[in-house]
């Protein structure tokens, strides 16, 4: 796939690779090097580590145990940054204040070894209560980002909210890369 014509950024902006893709070869170079160079495609590297059991209506991430290591071999191969992934399936205010902590928390390893992150507290689509969801979560991603030191960058891949444009707010933030 990453060898054809139309895998190109004319298409695609950003690749996520597992720490194994990242480490092979395509035409002899490594991943993230042949994407940028050859194709001109930015990478990142996922680093959660799957999804905990629900509570309190969030499911955090497992833990990471050897972050910092992956995030340097991370550096180490030129990859742009990162990607972690956590899910909120109601509006519970506790639980969706720990899974944007969590997020937040790892991206400031992630920033202080020299990557950026994307955060990622995906909002279950199925919810009855996405609209209150959404409403915590922006909260909650607002608190945190206007906390940012002005050395931190950060990307946000946020779900399609049922309000359009509700998180536009978010798009001017200096501390969210575009």
């Amino acid at each position: 796939i990453g060898t054809s014509k139309a895998f190109n950024k004319e298409r695609i902006l950003g690749a996520i690779l597992f720490e194994m893709t990242m480490e092979r070869k395509v035409n002899g170079k490594c991943t993230p090097d042949y994407l940028w160079n050859e194709k001109g495609i930015v990478s990142f590297l996922k680093v959660d580590k799957g999804l905990a059991e629900e509570k309190d209506g969030v499911q955090l991430m497992k833990e990471i145990p050897n972050l910092a290591e992956i995030v340097k071999k991370g550096v180490e191969y030129g990859v742009f940054g990162t990607k972690m992934r956590s899910v909120i399936k109601k509006a519970a205010p506790a639980g969706i204040a720990r899974g944007v902590d969590q997020q937040f928390e790892v991206a400031a390893q992630i920033v202080a070894a020299g990557l950026v992150p994307i955060i990622e507290p995906e909002v279950d689509i199925n919810n009855v209560d996405k609209v209150e969801c959404e409403e915590i979560l922006r909260d909650e991603i607002r608190k945190h980002l206007n906390a940012l030191p002005e050395t931190s960058n950060v990307m946000l891949k946020l779900t399609l909210p049922t309000v359009e444009n509700f998180y536009e707010e978010f798009t001017k933030h200096p501390r969210v890369v575009r």
